[in-house]
């Protein structure tokens, strides 16, 4: 029935299998974006914290957007799998890109 009302339609899987996956999207966003909130915090604390701020960037980058990308490209657009796929991993290792420049060679906090 929680199916029939979140409107999920499997093929190849069961529906609780489809349900735990929603599930666990939602606690990677949400615990990525209470990690990135803390960051923010102490950026906000005194100045010279710029590394703060560029790793909450980098981190929703690696888990929050592309978490979001992997279920609103297929719902909201025509992208296909390749595009998909494509763009996640993009942003994915353009966050990954921002949290090594902030520990190896960004600004000295």
């Amino acid at each position: 029935m929680l199916a029939t009302l979140l409107q999920i339609r499997t093929g190849w899987t069961d529906q609780g299998i489809a349900l735990a996956v929603i599930a666990l999207s939602l606690v990677t966003v949400a615990l990525s974006a209470a990690i990135a909130i803390v960051l923010i915090r102490g950026y906000c604390r005194g100045p010279g914290r710029t590394g703060m701020l560029t790793l909450a960037v980098g981190l929703l980058l690696l888990t929050t957007v592309p978490e979001i990308l992997r279920i609103a490209l297929p719902t909201a657009t025509a992208v296909g799998a390749v595009g998909r796929s494509f763009l996640v991993s993009a942003c994915e290792l353009i966050g990954l890109g921002t949290i090594l420049w902030t520990v190896y060679g960004g600004e000295s906090s």
